[in-house]
């Protein structure tokens, strides 16, 4: 009962919102500044906006990224002429390595969020949006560091403060959905989120001070929530979104605020660059939980024809068979018998009733995995 409108940063040209703070901030540097080169941390987005904006400039970007960090993100970074270094397990980690060698080798750190001018640079996001849709009564936003939410809510605030702002964290990394109901910084011992874009362990306190003067509401999402977001907006939308930008739709998508109908709710799409491993392990996944799938363990016994009694009974199901596993070694079956594990495509809660009636009936053993 409410219109949504989603703002797309996935589709920037490094694929996601980071170019414009890293864009603002190396247009203002002086000329003594841009000789020596810049340096940034990032797990990946604001690596490739600093690259993609040094080489606007022409000059030199060096990029410390964490371990950890997607191959596409790493390529992707290095295409656009920047040289990257692989340190730390976490983006807290590569920071503090980038911020010794930029002071080893004389170059300008680029802060992912915590820079006046890199905020400002993020907050053109609400410009646009509000120029667009004038009449929004929610803006839904993503936080990691918390430069997005900053500019943006600091920008909706002085253009019409009856807007209301709601920050999305992932529940994996909560520190700043924690600081903002304690009014303090807490930062979190660990993360682990398959948002790997705001998988940020430390709270920036100048952006909590931004968030605490600007942001109506904080909520958090869960992995499964995320997950759930970036399947539907890739089939419903056709849009491919990495964690933290699929973080926006997840809150709406779960109501994790209150809202009444007709309103307009702007959600930000804050980046794209998703893993390919990690996308196909969500459809996977997703598909199973959709009731597009199942996977099956069935036992048999092991003599000529039993499978093909089996298969007989799925064919008749009108249930399509994708993959098949034969084990008649495991330690823990019988001798005599064997293990099946097969995943079907099926057609919803209903098929799949169905195909675990047939199997009762004809006598099999089974357990489904989910």
């Amino acid at each position: 009962g409410n219109d949504v409108y989603i703002k797309p940063e996935n589709l920037q040209i490094t694929g996601s919102f980071k170019v414009r703070g890293a864009y603002n901030k190396i247009s203002k540097l002086s000329n003594e500044e841009k000789e020596r080169g810049v340096i940034a941390a990032s797990a990946g987005n604001h690596a490739q906006g600093v690259a993609y904006s040094a080489r606007s400039f022409g000059i030199s970007a060096t990029i410390v990224m964490p371990e950890a960090t997607p191959l596409l993100k790493v390529t992707g970074t290095k295409a656009l002429g920047a040289e990257v270094i692989l340190h730390g397990d976490n983006y807290d980690e590569a920071y503090a390595y980038a911020k010794t060698y930029a002071k080893e080798h004389e170059l300008t750190f680029i802060h992912p969020f915590e820079d006046e001018v890199v905020i400002a640079g993020q907050g053109t996001v609400a410009l646009e949006m509000i120029d667009e849709i004038n009449d929004l009564d929610i803006v839904v936003i993503p936080i990691g560091g918390g430069g997005l939410i900053s500019g943006m809510s600091s920008a909706i605030k002085q253009i019409d403060p009856k807007i209301k702002v709601i920050g999305v964290n992932a529940s994996g990394a909560p520190a700043m959905y924690e600081s903002f109901y304690a009014k303090k910084a807490i930062n979190s011992k660990s993360v682990r989120t398959i948002a790997d874009g705001i998988a940020v362990r430390d709270v920036s306190e100048s952006n909590l001070a931004h968030i605490l003067e600007c942001v109506d509401e904080v909520v958090t999402v869960d992995d499964e929530e995320i997950a759930a977001a970036i399947l539907f907006l890739l089939e419903r939308q056709k849009l491919v979104v990495e964690g933290g930008g699929a973080a926006s739709v997840a809150a709406i998508m779960q109501q994790k605020f209150a809202f009444t109908k007709d309103m307009k709710i702007g959600a930000v799409l804050s980046g794209g660059n998703i893993d390919v491993q990690m996308l196909s392990v969500i459809i996977e996944k997703g598909l199973i939980k959709s009731h597009r799938k199942m996977k099956l363990v069935i036992t048999l016994i092991d003599k000529p024809g039993s499978l093909m009694r089996l298969t007989d009974l799925f064919k008749n199901a009108n249930a399509n068979i994708i993959q098949i596993d034969y084990d008649r070694f495991s330690t823990k079956l019988s001798y005599g018998d064997a293990q099946i594990t097969i995943m079907l495509e099926t057609k919803g809660v209903e098929h799949q009733k169905m195909i675990r009636g047939l199997l009762e009936e004809a006598g099999y053993p089974f357990t489904e995995e989910v």
